[in-house]
């Protein structure tokens, strides 16, 4: 144990001395665990969201039945099905408005409903009030402060509807309320209808069949087939986890330099710890001893880094997922303890990963080897020449992924093999470059100069990884989230067309208001949309998979403007026919559609088998959908939703319909938008989307120009000794300072040529696998060099910004410094 201290000790000496260089290395794993915690932790917080969505009031866990075509369901079959001794719970979900934002209303049977905990429903006097006149009307707390409320208040839904007074339940799922199923079907005006029966328990084995109770076809859901949140949002989710993964791997190779770095400097003191006898067993323990005690310390201030920056980004997540998804997130950032734990996990993995390479070089190195000077580099110079092979095995390795991998993972591995083969190849055309450099260079300081920075190379070969990384994503989503700009704002132009699109609160009220506005002269169309929603696919198969059909009339607005990928000739005729539909590109992908294909829709009146005459792109939507025409929807689904409108009028008289419509019904228009400000609502859901990609996409970049600074900063001490013999000869310290910035900046250059076309099969990877895998629809690829030029710019921005310090040390230093350089010389 003594030797161990004294080891320790003279350890961690070195970090006394050299101030700098533990910076870098606390640094590189503070700013990689950070980067990884703070997307685990907006990770965590969507998930925590989705469970408790799905098990508000005990929801989540239980199976459930609903109508087999979707949609509602009389609630004569809950109360058949109870007195055949089956244990149901009836359940009606629906949406209302309140202000200018939708609420999930939730209405449930309490003294029927499985897993009832006191935390979510009321017991005792206030299960009466919440049973009773006028009821209640459970809502979280966060959501009562975004509406704007307080408790106890009766919030209005139109002119004849009105909430019970709202009761705070704290442990209810953000974005919804929760009401008596009889106060859910007036104010959803669904009288006698249920969307869904909870199975509190599985029925006796005596029972009746569920087909010799009820006439009504049913669909048995278990509660890991129901398409939830966590499902919608795993492609979102995973996209995060790489960019965070990603971001931890360029973190560590500031770590893994500052450590490489550190083992060289210290080869003396190991070998004169060795040389007095100091044990091996009690080097290694001192060695990992120091490793863990950085690794903690960096860990702390990793995630207390992680923490800001999810707080930062948490609010464009939530924005983001609740525009594409309908999901609610939590405002406040909670974290849970495994949070913590993964997260200093993985500060210790980081640091291990880091130091492993070296301390097993310095470890096995003879005594005598550890006293030659740059041992440890020298064994880092033929570690990269080894690098070529492995580069091999991992682009391999993605190709393998691409061909014959299936899934968004095997897309994702593509993309890792990829940049990893490329990042290890790296120093291989840098040191082909440099050794060109050399034969073609005129005069002795030319010559000197790219043989110096060949020497410099395996050095600095790790934060030229983490830069060129950093570059390549720059590039390949800069591709990727600009093309899609292009291609979505293209897509909206078509696709909203309409002047004004508006939300009846009722179906009572949308009759009153189509009448009204047939009146009205100065619209030109009134076109009322019909939705219904179902399952297509085969549980079993596991492609089922929730699906919005869309009814809507036969208009020159849909034929002229409706932007299609494929169509059979005269395809909108087809469909106002009623045997026919047109597919998203996502639900064609998700079932294997192609033109000409037949479909068959469960619907309440019975299958409806429609031809597949055109398919079309709907991008972020979370499911699949399908277009028919309004009137052979209508007669399918009775209880179809027909509160969307799509009004055609002039661009100038817009303004006055709105206001006119407003003023007329007040309320009953729960929802009014024109065209431009529906435009804008969708391109700001569009930009909160990639706001988080565009953040870590610049930490990356930031980590990148840290590494860099980090290895020149280290590689500063050590480069005196070999300049000050040019120094002697004639150079000033000027001229050397700034063939010092030149090497940096060649190596930027560089760095920054090889970085485009990698970024560019980046893109082309993100725009034509992994997206199609993970949201079933494929973008245009486009190439944009001019965003080359950018990032050029960028490299070499960040090189000078990196080497500013270290190269002003070395313009300044001392005379006496570089004469002491030869004070030993014989």
């Amino acid at each position: 144990m003594r030797q161990f201290f004294y080891a320790l000790a003279t350890l961690i000496s070195h970090w006394r001395r050299r101030p700098g260089q533990f910076a870098a290395l606390f640094v590189g794993l503070a700013v990689a665990t950070a980067l990884w915690s703070g997307v685990a932790a907006l990770n965590d917080q969507a998930r925590r969201s989705y469970d408790r969505a799905a098990g508000a009031l005990g929801l989540g866990g239980a199976p459930s039945l609903v109508a087999a075509s979707g949609g509602f369901f009389a609630q004569d079959v809950f109360v058949a099905l109870r007195r055949a001794g089956w244990k149901a719970s009836p359940l009606l979900e629906g949406t209302i408005r309140l202000g200018d934002k939708s609420i999930r209303l939730l209405g449930v049977e309490p003294l029927t409903l499985p897993k009832i905990s006191s935390d979510k429903l009321p017991a005792g006097e206030d299960l009466n009030d919440f049973l009773g006149p006028p009821g209640r009307a459970l809502i979280a707390p966060q959501t009562l402060r975004a509406l704007g409320l307080v408790e106890g208040a009766t919030p209005t839904i139109s002119e004849a509807d009105r909430l019970p007074p709202l009761a705070i339940a704290k442990d209810l799922a953000p974005g919804m309320i929760v009401v008596d199923i009889g106060v859910a079907q007036n104010l959803l005006h669904r009288p006698g209808r249920l969307s869904r029966l909870l199975l509190a328990e599985e029925p006796a084995a005596n029972a009746p069949t569920l087909e010799s109770i009820i006439d009504e076809p049913l669909r048995r859901v278990e509660a890991d087939e129901a398409p939830e949140l966590a499902k919608l949002t795993e492609s979102f989710h995973l996209n995060l986890t790489a960019f965070g993964l990603l971001a931890y791997v360029v973190g560590l190779f500031i770590a893994h330099a500052s450590f490489g770095l550190a083992f060289e400097q210290r080869l003396p003191i190991i070998r004169t710890l060795r040389a007095i006898g100091a044990s091996l067993r009690a080097l290694t323990l001192a060695l990992v001893a120091e490793l863990t005690l950085l690794a903690l310390l960096a860990g702390a201030a990793g995630m207390a880094g992680g923490y800001l920056i999810a707080a930062a980004l948490l609010p464009n997540m939530a924005a983001s997922l609740e525009g594409l998804y309908g999901a609610e997130l939590d405002g406040a950032l909670g974290l849970a303890p495994s949070w913590w734990l993964s997260g200093v996990g993985m500060a210790l993995l980081g640091a291990a990963i880091a130091a492993a390479s070296g301390l097993v070089k310095t470890l096995r190195l003879p005594v005598l080897a550890i006293a030659q000077p740059f041992a440890w580099r020298e064994a880092q110079r033929h570690w990269l020449y080894r690098q070529s092979a492995l580069a091999i095995v991992a682009l391999m390795g993605a190709a393998a992924a691409l061909l014959f991998g299936e899934g968004m993972e095997a897309g994702f591995a593509s993309m890792a093999g990829l940049l990893l083969g490329a990042a290890l190849a790296l120093p291989l055309p840098l040191a082909a470059m440099l050794r060109l450099g050399e034969r073609r260079a005129q005069g002795p300081l030319a010559k000197w100069f790219f043989a110096d920075a060949l020497q410099q190379l395996p050095g600095l070969s790790l934060a030229l990884m983490a830069l060129l990384l950093a570059l390549s994503t720059n590039i390949g989503v800069g591709s990727m989230v600009e093309g899609f700009r292009q291609t979505f704002t293209q897509w909206l132009d078509q696709r909203l067309v309409a002047e004004i699109y508006f939300e009846a609160a009722s179906d009572a009220q949308a009759r009153r208001i189509e009448t009204w506005l047939a009146a009205r002269k100065d619209v030109a169309a009134i076109l009322p949309l019909c939705k219904a929603k179902t399952t297509l696919g085969s549980i079993p198969a596991g492609s089922s998979w929730p699906v919005e059909i869309v009814g809507a009339p036969p208009h020159e607005t849909f034929s002229a403007h409706f932007p299609l990928l494929e169509a059979r000739a005269d395809a909108w005729g087809r469909v106002a026919r009623g045997d026919s539909a047109l597919v998203s590109e996502q639900l064609a992908r998700r079932l294997g559609l192609a033109l000409g294909s037949t479909l068959e829709i469960p619907t309440p009146t019975g299958d409806w088998r429609v031809e597949i005459v055109g398919i079309y792109p709907d991008y972020g939507a979370a499911k699949g959908q399908l277009r028919v025409d309004h009137d052979a929807l209508s007669s399918r689904w009775p209880d179809a939703r027909r509160l969307d409108y799509m009004l055609r009028a002039r661009s100038e008289t817009a303004p006055e319909i709105m206001l006119a419509l407003q003023a007329e019904f007040g309320a009953g228009v729960a929802r009014i938008i024109d065209q431009a400000a529906l435009k804008q609502r969708s391109t700001d859901i569009f930009e909160r989307t990639f706001a988080v990609t565009a953040a870590l996409d610049a930490l990356t970049l930031v980590v990148s120009a840290i590494a860099l600074f980090a290895s020149l900063t280290t590689l500063a001490a050590a480069r005196v000794p070999q300049l000050a013999p040019l120094w002697a000869a004639g150079v000033s310290r000027r001229s050397l300072a700034l063939l010092e910035l030149a090497r940096v900046t060649l190596f930027a250059a560089a760095t920054a040529l090889v970085s485009m076309p990698l970024g560019l099969a980046l893109a082309y990877d993100l725009v034509a696998i992994v997206n199609v895998r993970a949201f079933g629809w494929r973008l245009p690829f486009h190439i944009f060099p001019s965003q080359w030029l950018e990032v050029f710019a960028l490299a070499l921005l960040t090189a000078a910004l990196a080497a500013l310090l270290p190269i002003r040390r070395l313009a300044r230093i001392a005379p006496t410094s570089l004469l002491a350089v030869f004070a030993n010389e014989r």
